[in-house]
């Protein structure tokens, strides 16, 4: 631990009167437990239960802090304290440094009795900028020599290092040869483990105590030294006895002081304001000196001593002013001993000479005194301008901390609204990310809706194709049908035509018979009936075998016609089927048509509601907008008020320049006036001895040179306590100036430290305003880019809109074919029916024919009976026309084979193409079904989570 530590502040009970807060063994958990107010300069909470620094953060002119004898863990929430010097942090359970970076003002650092084995937090301290000089690092558990110098070698102004201490140490002590390491690695270390450069050992206690001493005589200095006029005639002869005064003996030393030693004056400062010592500090100030110059060589070699030049011009006219009154007295007593010897004429004329050389030199002190009267009036003018400068130096600094007050607040209310804005910013994209994903949705909904319209359209115009071509076969059909029942009535007619002409040939064939009968003569009966009978034989032969040929052909004939009628049930049964197949396909399209209109109707609602909330969202996003816009004019209006609270701040700031050239101009002339003063002073000393010596001569002169003197003697009394109360007020005004001086100079450090903290402010206005139109730009930029997508959007639902219209009205258009194809389906179905009944009716005709050619074939046998003989005579005309006739019926039934083979094959393929068409198309409707219900399933996902986000946008609006 350290002998002195300055940084404890002596009011043990929590008193802050000085700018001091001291909380010793109060028991203290958390220093956020204390109210902290923002000008303390030094807090001192040791020997408390404090586990972690913080709530310090706005103690801005926080110099010194003392957490000794803590339960503090890690080094933290320092980075505001900017100004602090001396940090004590000894007695803790730390482990490792770190979080200093940003105490630039830091000059004392105590981390002793802790577990610290880490210093890497020293190496952000390297360089010029930060002014570390005294490093207490004993007690610890830094082990490695190479980590120590690696961490310790940036610091540029160490000068005190410990390390160990009265045999409590760290494991690098004991390091052979660590000494010599560290300090020919570390040049600039004065002090190590409490002995200096060559070893010996070194008090810190009287190097402490010293520097307090020093400290107190400068400023005993400031309040007594720069007053001659306060010195009485008794310390002025003492004075001038000892040839030396004290003020101008009391040496000045620089102020490289450590800012414990600065702390501790300050309070000393601050105690003896009242008081005002009139004794020498001669004696006591060379001995502390001659002991601080023994005991600290190096204290010696840095500080330098210095006497302004004003004191050194007051030794010498104060010498000057001695040696004429030894010369003065010298003269007397050779005039005594002159008296004694010489006569009284030479006694009379000496004294007439001396009177007339007291005549001239009271003139000349009486010329003197009006100069002096004329020069203090002039110093009391100067003294009443000086406080009328420092009444508007005080005005000024009242109006910059009012203004810094101002802009501490603005800068809080800044911070606030860009928090605000930040949050206003995260809560409008997280919307937007929603409205985003909701379009997306909506988007995709829309695809899904267009997808499955087009594949609606796409079965529609299939199955529209199907039943065209169904229609088309169908037609082609009936006309194959009519082309056979037109071939099979034109192959009736010609067989009617054959049956007339056969007919007529034998009715010719009779009428020859008949007339070759009349015509022939008649044989014997015998003869005739034998050769009937031969010829009747043959006949008959002929006869059977022509019967037989013909039930053949006939029996060929009966046989194809049962084969064509049962082709034609079976072809109208097939066609029954596929009608009533097409029917119920019909129907399955018709209910798929209800339902996708069902689901048209359902996608139209979601689609208005999804148009309803893009409608909500584009309102929220104006609205947004709107605010956004205010946000922005807000921001602008107090960039004009900060530019201008800059720019008045600039013009005051200006004004101080030029009032602290105006103060400097004044020091410069106080400076001459008191150099004056000193030197009229020492000539207003010499004056009064002078008078003296010669009042004491002219006593003994005659009784009419007494009233002149008593008058002299009485207005130089009167003169002398005028000049008294002149030397008191003149003094009074030199302290009151030396005060005011001093307040100056302490305001232009203020105005100085403000417009340092006005620049950094400035820089962080600026770049608080510059993340602020980034901000803005990226906000505006994404505003516009969602703008532009809910432009989009709108564009796209409109098309959406306008396309669902067009649909709607395809819709229409095909519900209207599909009623004109139920009215041709209709129609078909009333001509196959029609068709059917022409079918039957032709049957009945071709059996009623049938049934004809049986009675004429029956009336034909009866005549044959009577025809025999004509016969014989027709046979070869019967052959001939029997072999056309062959050849044209084989002809036309090998024509009708083909024919029936054709349409059998055809039949057969339309069949197969169908079987095939109708097992496409059910695969069809059933990924259509598929798709349907993964559709549906996919939307009422969809349309959960769309109620579920807008539940969650409605609580969170």
């Amino acid at each position: 631990m350290e002998a002195p530590v300055e940084a404890e502040v002596e009011n043990g009970d929590g008193d802050s009167s000085c700018g001091d807060l001291c909380f010793m063994d109060k028991g203290l958990r958390s220093i956020s437990e204390l109210s902290l107010d923002s000008t303390l300069h030094a807090i001192n909470l040791h020997c408390n239960n404090i586990s972690k620094i913080e709530a310090i953060d706005h103690v801005w002119n926080l110099q010194h802090l003392d957490l000794s004898s803590n339960q503090i863990t890690q080094i933290e929430g320092l980075n505001t304290l900017t100004k602090l010097c001396t940090l004590n942090l000894s007695c803790n359970m730390i482990t490792r440094i770190e979080g200093l970076e940003t105490l630039i003002n830091l000059t004392r650092l105590n981390l002793s009795y802790n577990h610290i084995n880490d210093l890497s937090g020293l190496i952000p301290l390297h360089g010029i900028k930060h002014k570390l000089r005294y490093i207490d690092l004993h007690s610890n558990c830094i082990d490695s020599i190479h980590h120590l110098l690696q961490c310790m070698v940036g610091l540029h102004f160490l000068t005190n290092l410990i390390l160990e201490t009265n045999g409590e140490d760290n494991p690098v002590c004991r390091v052979p040869g660590y000494r010599a390491i560290l300090l020919q690695t570390l040049p600039q270390l004065r002090i190590l483990d409490c002995k200096n450069i060559f070893g010996e050992p070194v008090n810190l206690s009287k190097i402490n105590s010293s520097r307090l001493q020093c400290l107190e005589g400068l400023l005993d200095n400031l309040f007594s030294s720069d007053s001659p006029l306060n010195i009485s005639e008794d310390e002025t002869s003492d004075s001038l006895i000892s040839n030396v005064p004290e003020k101008d003996l009391r040496p000045k030393r620089d102020t490289d002081m450590t800012s414990e030693s600065e702390y501790g004056n300050r309070k000393e400062c601050n105690r003896r304001i009242p008081r005002r010592s009139k004794i020498p500090y001669y004696s006591k100030t060379i001995q502390t000196i001659k002991h601080h110059n023994k005991n600290n060589p190096f204290m010696s070699c840095n500080r330098k001593m210095k006497q302004p030049f004003f004191k050194d011009f007051y030794v010498r006219s104060s010498l000057a002013n001695c040696n004429t009154l030894e010369e003065s007295e010298e003269q007397k007593k050779e005039l005594i001993k002159g008296d004694n010897s010489s006569s009284e004429d030479t006694t009379y004329r000496t004294l007439l000479q001396q009177l007339d050389q007291e005549r001239e030199k009271r003139w000349k002190a009486e010329q003197a005194e009006k100069k002096l009267r004329n020069y203090i009036d002039e110093l009391h003018k100067h003294a009443k301008e000086k406080k009328g400068f420092h009444t508007l130096a005080m005005l000024t600094t009242d109006r910059l901390k009012e203004i810094i007050y101002k802009e501490r607040n603005s800068k809080a209310q800044l911070e606030v609204m860009v928090h605000k804005l930040q949050n206003e910013v995260k809560n409008l994209s997280i919307e937007l990310i929603k409205a985003r994903d909701q379009q997306e949705y909506h988007i995709r909904h829309l695809r899904t809706l267009e997808k499955a319209l087009e594949k609606m359209e796409r079965q529609k115009g299939q199955q529209q194709a199907a039943q065209i071509r169904l229609i088309q076969e169908m037609e082609l059909k009936a006309a194959a049908a009519d082309r056979e029942i037109n071939l099979l009535r034109t192959s009736l007619h010609q067989e009617k035509e054959q049956v007339q002409q056969l007919h007529e040939v034998l009715t010719l064939k009779e009428q020859e018979h008949r007339k070759e009968l009349e015509t022939r003569e008649f044989l014997s009966d015998a003869e005739f009936q034998e050769a009937l009978a031969k010829e009747v034989a043959k006949e008959e032969r002929k006869h059977e075998q022509d019967i037989k040929e013909y039930q053949e052909k006939i029996d060929t004939l009966n046989q194809q016609y049962m084969d064509l009628e049962n082709e034609f049930r079976v072809a109208l049964t097939v066609e029954a089927r596929r009608f009533k197949d097409v029917k119920d396909g019909f129907e399955n399209v018709a209910t798929e048509l209800a339902k996708s209109k069902h689901a048209l109707v359902w996608a139209q609602r979601k689609e208005n509601e999804s148009s309803s909330l893009i409608k909500d969202l584009t309102c929220m996003v104006k609205e947004q907008k709107t605010k956004l816009a205010e946000v922005s004019k807000l921001k602008q209006e107090t960039a004009a008020n900060l530019q201008n609270q800059i720019n008045t701040l600039e013009i005051l700031i200006e004004d101080d320049k030029q009032k602290s050239i105006q103060i400097e101009l004044l020091k410069h002339e106080k400076v001459q006036l008191i150099s004056e003063l000193a030197a009229k002073e020492s000539l207003i000393y010499g004056l009064r001895t002078e008078r003296k010596v010669w009042g004491h001569e002219l006593a003994q002169q005659g009784s009419s040179l007494a009233l002149n003197r008593g008058k002299l003697e009485a207005q130089n009394e009167s003169l002398c306590r005028e000049n008294e109360s002149l030397r008191k007020a003149n003094e009074r005004d030199n302290d009151a100036l030396r005060i005011k001086c001093k307040i100056i100079e302490d305001q232009t450090e203020t105005i100085g430290k403000l417009k340092v903290c006005v620049q950094e402010k400035e820089e962080q206005i600026k770049v608080l305003q510059e993340k602020i139109i980034e901000i803005q730009k990226c906000t505006q930029e994404q505003l516009d880019e969602k703008s532009l997508q809910l432009d989009d959007i709108i564009e796209k639902l409109e098309r959406h809109n306008e396309r669902k219209e067009k649909l709607k009205q395809q819709l229409k258009i095909k519900e209207l074919e599909l009623e004109e194809i139920r009215k041709a389906y209709s129609t078909l179905n009333q001509k196959w029916h029609d068709k059917g009944e022409l079918l039957s009716h032709l049957e009945m005709q071709v059996k009623e024919v049938k049934e004809k050619f049986e009675d004429k074939e029956k009336k034909l046998k009866a005549e044959r009976d009577k025809s025999i003989e004509l016969q014989k005579d027709a046979v070869e005309k019967l052959h001939s026309m029997d072999d056309a006739f062959k050849k044209q019926v084989d002809a036309i039934v090998e024509a009708h084979q083909a024919e029936i083979i054709q349409l059998a094959s055809e039949k057969q393929k339309y069949i197969d193409s169908a079987n095939f068409k109708v097992h496409l198309v059910e695969e069809e409707m059933r990924e259509l079904l598929q798709e349907t219900c993964k559709n549906k399933k996919a939307m009422e996902e969809k349309i959960k989570q769309l109620a579920f986000a807008l539940t969650e946008i409605q609580r969170e609006m």
